[in-house]
């Protein structure tokens, strides 16, 4: 049998509401599963794929459709364009019901890949911030993220984040924030090292948003000494 969108009470059926089905999809929805590293990367990635398959049948299981909108802006300074993805969810029972996920952004190179990639990887966080898609992160190291467990509010992302074709910036601080102790965040510096000096040289954007991470995880664990 599939799944419902309605529950039944004394005999009647009573009809979910946008936000009860959303709830039921944050459940039913399965973990993403990583994609295998590939030669040169000290991580598995998370793909924009991986996380739309997941999400949208959880979506449609329930009754629900998303579009999206994209608003580009090039950044002169930075070299780049900057997309912001507007993710909006249709409640197919009630035409009139919809949830907007606001402001999930992404920056890309001014290259003909980098619009493209930068409408992926927003789409992609505001999927898992709708969601909040189970994605455990589980290495050679030993960290281990924690699943989330039930559904929270929607979040905004309030500052672009910085891409690169050949670091995963983002993989790199979430790594940092699993951090438990002063050992295990040295010897992520020490693992990502090439990396970093790669970003410093050729993207100090995506450098000082690692940075940023780094430096408040370090306060972080110096102060809990």
């Amino acid at each position: 049998m599939g799944n419902k969108t309605t529950t039944i009470t004394k005999g009647k059926t009573m009809k979910k509401n946008i936000y009860q089905k959303l709830h039921s999809a944050c459940l039913q929805a399965g973990a993403v599963k990583k994609a295998d590293k590939v030669k040169g990367m000290h991580f598995n990635p998370l793909l924009h794929d991986a996380v739309q398959e997941v999400a949208t049948q959880a979506l449609l299981d329930n009754n629900l459709y998303v579009t999206c909108n994209y608003l580009t802006e090039v950044m002169d300074k930075a070299d780049a364009i900057m997309v912001v993805c507007t993710m909006k969810v249709h409640d197919i029972d009630d035409p009139t019901s919809f949830v907007i996920v606001d402001g999930c952004s992404a920056m890309g190179a001014m290259d003909k890949f980098g619009t493209g990639n930068a409408m992926s990887y927003s789409r992609k966080y505001a999927f898992l911030n709708l969601l909040n898609l189970k994605t455990g992160i589980k290495d050679e190291d030993g960290y281990q993220a924690k699943s989330f467990n039930k559904i929270s509010s929607v979040k905004e992302e309030t500052s672009p984040v910085y891409l690169d074709d050949k670091v995963d910036a983002e993989e790199i601080k979430e790594y940092i924030k699993l951090a438990k102790n002063s050992k295990q965040f040295y010897s992520l510096a020490e693992k990502y090292k090439g990396q970093l000096q790669y970003l410093m040289k050729n993207n100090s954007k995506a450098y000082q948003q690692i940075k940023k991470v780094a430096d408040a995880k370090e306060l972080q664990l110096s102060n809990n000494v």
